[in-house]
């Protein structure tokens, strides 16, 4: 979890929270809207598309596929705008980058999914909070823009993603995107996304990357680009000191098209089908059954645990498992929500020696001057998620690409952030990126309010432990570097008495948690793989008029976080759905380690 508890003070002097903090029990219905079965009186309604959920790429495909003014679109999202009740004003919770636990504990714009327990991880159940609000989980995040490494792509095109190798996605990344250190053959100018670097100069940021390159890992001036590979700055969705969600670069842009229409609070119940042509959504707003036809298609986009339970609550998944359920069938895909793919991570934490941390900053005092400034200019300590260094390495030798990955947070994090630090500390986020641990979901039952049953399956094969027990080690290497030297304290996680390797596997299974990454579920393929849900264009196999476009449709998780590259497949989707010529750079330039007999 990316998330640093920077805004608790400063929410109590303010208007009470209503939640202090996220449920120890797996919630298994969904808190709003009311599911009914009573029928609209009016006449449905009919667009050229439906696009279900308005998350990281439904929000770009409202915007791209209303961009021609023949094609008419309404959007669907289950949970609210990312603006005050009944206001344009923006909600601070979700726009002041530092506040992002709120939202992470705030059911208003959360699923509040629950995992099953873990038999590998002590029975744990574990929490996988998912954006329920315009802009879906880029309005929850920890704005981390990461695009993962250009071997993952090439990897997806192997596994039978035809077309989605790196030369025919870094265009997209380049189409969405506008850097504020400016274009290159890898960053984009004029794109809605907006890219930034963090202001706050942070001693202990420096520190991280200097004892990096002092335990012999590479410096990269952009790991979103050339190199991955090494330790440097990281890329925010911030822009102007604000949250830079795709609500706010894609959805409120298209808002004044008379092309678009965009609906909050609607939980959709299932796709129509006529045989086995998509025609239609189903779905309850403010208690009343609605429907809404789709001439062209019908595009769901509401993630990874979404996408899945809706297709298989309108009968398309695995055959027997539907019937167990009563669902009528209308196409046997076995696929859908199987190869669920996400990242663990945990946390190494170091007390500091001197007060330079952020545990002042979540003082009272201090966090009513950092809300002020903020509210008032949209910058200081609010307007950073203070997550500014990382990195990218490699575990071992032999190793093509980097599988482990770093996010340095000059604070210490406690339970995603429901206790507040004690002491001067900060922590690096660290965990593998390419888990051979593979898991499933599946309905529970039929009724759409009910969560579906997840099961990650962590640390379910040697290979993860023990990449896990690097995680540790390494980490524990960079921290023991002299740029610490002046700042060292004790370790408080693990703690000196985490040593051998049983010890390390132990606290891994007690510590370990989802970096909120979950993808696959849908996995995009050919027509020949029995896993396969989606064709490399992102439409349903076996149907008709229906895609899905979100981090479910990847073949494989990527090296790195997701919303980067599910903007980017929304992108290049989009193009496929006009009949645009797709984009293609040729002959990108990619680092390669200088041996791989080495690690570093």
């Amino acid at each position: 979890m990316l998330s640093a508890r920077l805004t608790c003070a400063w929410g109590r002097l303010g208007k009470a929270r209503s939640r202090q903090s996220c449920p120890v029990a797996p919630k298994q219905r969904v808190r709003s809207p009311s599911y009914s079965t009573a029928a609209a009186p009016n006449k449905a309604p009919s667009f050229s598309y439906v696009i279900v959920g308005a998350g990281s790429a439904g929000c770009v495909l409202a915007n791209r596929l209303t961009e021609n003014p023949d094609r008419s679109v309404l959007l669907l999202e289950a949970g609210p705008k990312d603006l005050v009740l009944n206001s344009t004003r923006l909600t601070w919770k979700i726009h002041m980058p530092a506040a992002l636990v709120y939202n992470l504990c705030d059911d208003k714009y959360n699923w509040f999914y629950h995992t099953e327990p873990q038999r590998h991880m002590d029975e744990r159940v574990l929490y996988w909070p998912r954006g329920r609000v315009w802009g879906g989980s880029s309005s929850l995040n920890a704005m981390v823009y990461v695009r993962g490494h250009a071997e993952d792509y090439n990897r997806w095109q192997r596994e039978g993603a035809a077309g989605w190798d790196y030369e025919r996605c870094l265009p997209y990344f380049r189409k969405a995107q506008t850097h504020e250190l400016g274009a290159d053959r890898y960053r984009g100018g004029g794109g809605p996304q907006h890219v930034s670097r963090g202001k706050t100069e942070h001693p202990l940021h420096r520190a991280f990357i200097e004892a990096g390159q002092q335990a012999g890992y590479p410096f990269t001036d952009d790991m979103n680009g050339y190199q991955q590979e090494g330790i440097g700055w990281m890329d925010m969705t911030v822009y102007k000191g604000k949250r830079w969600s795709t609500a706010s670069a894609y959805l409120r842009p298209a808002l004044s098209r008379p092309n678009l229409t965009a609906e909050v609070r609607c939980l959709a119940t299932r796709v129509m089908f006529q045989g086995t042509r998509a025609i239609g959504v189903e779905y309850v707003q403010d208690g009343q059954k609605k429907t809404a036809f789709a001439e062209k298609e019908v595009i769901l986009s509401g993630g990874a645990i979404n996408s899945p339970q809706l297709l298989m609550l309108s009968g398309v998944g695995d055959a027997d498992d539907l019937r167990k359920l009563d669902i009528p069938i209308v196409s046997h895909l076995p696929g859908v929500g199987r190869n669920l793919q996400d990242h663990l991570e945990l946390y190494v934490q170091q007390e500091c020696k001197k007060s330079i941390t952020l545990y002042q900053a979540q003082q009272p005092l201090h966090m009513l001057k950092i809300g002020i400034e903020w509210l008032l200019k949209y910058t200081g300590y609010g307007a950073t998620a203070h997550l500014e260094s990382g990195g990218f390495i490699r575990s071992r030798a032999g190793v093509t690409h980097p599988d482990i990955q770093f996010h340095f947070l000059p604070s210490q994090v406690i339970d995603h952030g429901r206790v507040t630090p004690k002491i001067e500390a900060y922590q690096v986020h660290v965990g593998p990126m390419r888990s051979t641990s593979i898991g499933w979901l599946k309905l529970r039952t039929a009724n759409p309010l009910d969560h579906p049953i997840i099961e990650p399956n962590y640390l379910s094969t040697d290979v993860d432990v023990w990449e896990f027990r690097q995680c540790v080690k390494l980490s524990r290497e960079i921290f023991a570097q002299k740029a610490f030297d002046e700042f060292r304290g004790r370790e408080v996680q693990p703690g000196s008495r985490v040593q051998s390797d049983q010890e390390i596997d132990a606290f891994v299974r007690q510590k370990a948690d989802s970096a909120y990454h979950p993808s696959c579920t849908c996995k995009m393929g050919q027509p020949t793989d029995p896993a396969a849900v989606v064709d490399p264009d992102a439409r349903v196999l076996g149907v008709e008029n229906l895609r899905v476009v979100d981090a479910s449709i990847m073949p494989s998780v990527v090296s790195g976080n997701l919303n980067a590259p599910t903007i980017m497949m929304a992108e290049k989707i989009a193009d496929a759905i006009k009949g645009l010529p797709l984009l293609l750079d040729e002959n990108v330039p990619v680092y390669k380690p200088p041996s791989l007999e080495t690690q570093r």
